[in-house]
């Protein structure tokens, strides 16, 4: 059994490869890849890279949507010592310049994405950018599928100065560029393999499974909850031709999948599909939703749909993920209500952001982690501007209160509080409520200007199909559920909300449309 804990990247993939050589790993689209020939093929890559000019502390991005090449590529950058920075798929040129610049980016490894229509353009349009930090640009489409012939493990590090450690810094991940100008956390294998192993654990996941990744890889929960705790735990992973709600629901049911994550919004697409029956889906015993918050009538509705799955809610971010799980096989109830326990190897308190004190049980505050996985901090930021105290505590941003019981309840973020005439409205209290109004299938809840109170409540609504919304009736149905002050002043509907490439909903453009919409409406 490999100590996970105690070794690099490089380390685990010629472990692996040498304990299990012909153990099937994943399977991109048909095409199944065992470990034997991602190490071969990782080792070639590895060695056309060092040509390139990449060796141990380069910053390579790797950018491209969930593949062989994508996976072979960070193991070559891996065998390299470089620090691999994972880039979303969907930004465009200029964003990659920004991001590179960011990132001390120098070389750009690029697989498949939707934005490269014509190679040579992309090169070019991202290369005009004045903030463009990238010298050279390697195409790794194909990568996998080429010949690993020539590979030759030894004869590459020999030519390596120095091996890989446990905690060298190893990726770099951006936060959440919704919310400004991104910034990267800084990780070790360390760091994503303690992670990845508790996940591993809280999933329950063994050589028996077969998982249906859809979870975008360069993001913390693909990255950990996926990939790596399917890695450390034998499963077998499918990374589907699309993530179409109907190749999903067709590839669960061939080949009889028992793990599928997904953010709510996605698991709405699968129910929502003509091709969907509960009988298709039946093999799944295990679904993690994360990545944005669920109501409680969507947890109902998919407990309902696909009885024979445990799904657990979770709570964590790229910083440090997951923070926390709900045991395996617990209550649909704790699942609506709460966001589960710390991780074994996560100490979380809440503090009062105003006194700094720790809360008491029920009291809502700050939420603060501590942990193995926790990064080293944020890549050039200044010190006094990290999020992590003196204390090793990394203040999250985000609200919430620990029961008696140790079930932690997420709130919300203090960046989306909502303060209406000095009355402080957390914007999930009001979703929660507006989506009991019948007809009523998505909300979001945002903040937008007003002359009067500072701000007023807006409610961004996806009605199911057909259903109909009277203003008068919902205020009436909401002041028997929520106070007067958090019914909302502004109704917008809408047919999709728009999504990031994780499938969170965008609430950055969704503000913006909303204020754009309820200005109009005081004009």
């Amino acid at each position: 059994m490999i100590d996970h804990k105690k070794v690099s990247f490089r380390d685990l993939i010629e472990l692996m490869a040498g304990e299990a050589p012909d153990k099937k790993v994943f399977y991109d689209g048909d095409i199944p890849y065992a470990w034997d020939e991602i190490d071969s093929c990782a080792t070639k890559v590895a060695q056309d890279l060092l040509q390139s000019g990449i060796g141990k502390g380069s910053h390579a991005g790797l950018y491209g949507v969930n593949s062989a090449d994508w996976i072979v590529t960070f193991f070559a950058l891996q065998k390299l010592g470089a620090i691999c920075i994972l880039l979303n798929p969907n930004l465009r040129p200029m964003e990659l310049a920004v991001h590179s610049d960011i990132a001390d980016i120098e070389f750009l490894c690029f697989g498949g994405s939707k934005v490269i229509k014509d190679t040579d353009s992309f090169i070019t349009e991202v290369k005009s950018a004045e903030s463009c930090r990238i010298k050279k640009f390697i195409d790794i489409r194909g990568t996998a599928v080429k010949s690993a012939e020539g590979s030759d493990r030894e004869l590459l590090y020999k030519t390596l100065p120095t091996r890989c450690e446990p905690d060298d810094p190893a990726l770099m991940l951006f936060t959440s560029g919704s919310t400004g100008r991104p910034k990267c956390a800084l990780l070790s294998a360390y760091n994503v393999l303690v992670a990845a192993g508790e996940s591993r654990d809280s999933q329950r996941l063994n050589a028996d499974d077969k998982t249906c990744l859809i979870l975008p890889l360069f993001h913390i929960f693909g990255l950990v909850a996926g990939l790596f705790a399917n890695i450390l735990g034998g499963s077998l992973m499918y990374l589907p031709k699309d993530i179409h709600a109907a190749t999903l629901i067709e590839l669960i049911d061939r080949e009889k999948c028992t793990v599928f994550h997904a953010v709510p919004t996605m698991m709405l697409m699968i129910l929502k599909n003509k091709e969907f029956t509960s009988e298709k889906v039946s093999s799944v015993r295990c679904t993690i939703l994360s990545g944005a918050a669920a109501t409680p009538e969507q947890i109902e509705m998919f407990h309902k749909a696909m009885p024979n799955d445990n799904f657990l809610s979770a709570y964590g971010l790229s910083e440090a993920a997951p923070a926390t799980t709900l045991p395996y096989g617990d209550t649909l109830e704790n699942c609506i209500k709460t966001v589960g326990k710390p991780m074994d190897h996560i100490k979380l308190i809440v503090q009062d952001p105003d006194t700094g004190k720790e809360c008491a049980p029920g009291q809502t505050g700050e939420i603060l982690i501590r942990g193995e996985n926790l990064m080293t901090g944020y890549y050039r930021v200044r010190i006094e501007d990290q999020s992590i105290d003196g204390e090793g505590w990394l203040h999250t941003g985000d609200l919430g209160y620990l029961r008696e019981d140790g079930y932690l309840c997420f709130s919300g973020r203090l960046k989306e509080l909502i303060i209406r005439g000095g009355e402080n409205i957390m914007p999930q209290d009001v979703a929660d409520a507006v989506s009991l109004i019948p007809g009523v299938l998505d909300v979001r809840v945002v903040g937008v200007p007003s002359d009067f109170y500072g701000e007023e409540v807006c409610a961004c609504i996806r009605m199911e199909e057909g259903a109909s919304f009277d203003k008068e009736k919902a205020a009436e149905f909401l002041k028997e559920r929520i106070a007067q002050f958090k019914i909302p002043s502004h109704y917008l509907f809408f047919k999709e909300f728009p999504v990031l490439a994780t499938g969170k909903v965008d609430m950055v453009s969704l503000k913006k449309e909303a204020v754009m919409q309820c200005e109009g409406v005081k004009a």
